[in-house]
């Protein structure tokens, strides 16, 4: 009846209550689940993550306007006109399920993904790109900074800009846990933009995040 299982309504209540509010999610890794407030900052528990998060979004808009409107181009003068992004699980279908969501029949760029580590993948998306990675961004997407997968895909395309005479790090943007390898690399390597990807931001909600 409705009056026995109503104290379980009330129960789940709470603890999703508790949840946006900052509770412990994953006990064994002592991690908060917080992917409703990068919908609402203002649900943090905390004003240094709201604040963080406001701030990132401001930062991928104004990142985003630069690259469209040719303020943050190539070293070769030419400005970007596609995007390869590396990644994999919902650091890749998150996006490839957005780019199919809202993608134009004339996009403003052009997007391509290494989602896993088939090397004819590789060589396919990187034959299409050949002589045109200089107008092209790569975006690496990796919470820990050292998934394999995206470490592989990153450095197959390393030697791809190589190959072409051009600086990789210029052309490149790191999304990723601040401390993690991949970051530590992007600032040891001067790439051309870093965005954070919180620890209490889960792989299957990270197409919310930066």
């Amino acid at each position: 009846s409705l009056q026995q299982i109503e104290p379980l309504f009330h129960k789940a209540w709470q603890d999703m209550c508790a949840l946006e509010k900052g509770a412990l999610a994953n006990p064994d890794e002592g991690r908060m689940v917080g992917h409703y407030w990068l919908r609402n900052p203002e649900l943090a528990p905390k004003e240094e993550i709201a604040a963080a998060i406001r701030e990132t979004i401001r930062r991928i808009k104004d990142f985003a306007q630069g690259i469209h409107r040719g303020q943050i181009m190539s070293p070769t003068g030419k400005q970007f006109r596609n995007i390869l992004l590396m990644g994999i699980g919902g650091s890749a279908l998150g996006p490839q399920f957005v780019t199919a969501a809202l993608e134009t029949a004339k996009p403003r760029m052009n997007i391509f993904f290494l989602d896993n580590t088939d090397p004819d993948g590789f060589d396919m998306v990187l034959a299409r790109l050949k002589g045109r990675l200089a107008e092209t961004l790569a975006l690496v997407i990796s919470k820990s900074g050292s998934t394999a997968e995206t470490r592989n895909a990153l450095l197959e395309v390393r030697n791809a800009y190589q190959r072409e005479g051009l600086n990789f790090a210029a052309h490149s943007v790191a999304v990723t846990q601040e401390g993690s390898f991949l970051d530590r690399q992007a600032v040891e390597e001067g790439w051309l933009a870093r965005f954070p990807m919180w620890d209490w931001v889960g792989g299957r909600t990270s197409e919310t995040s930066a």
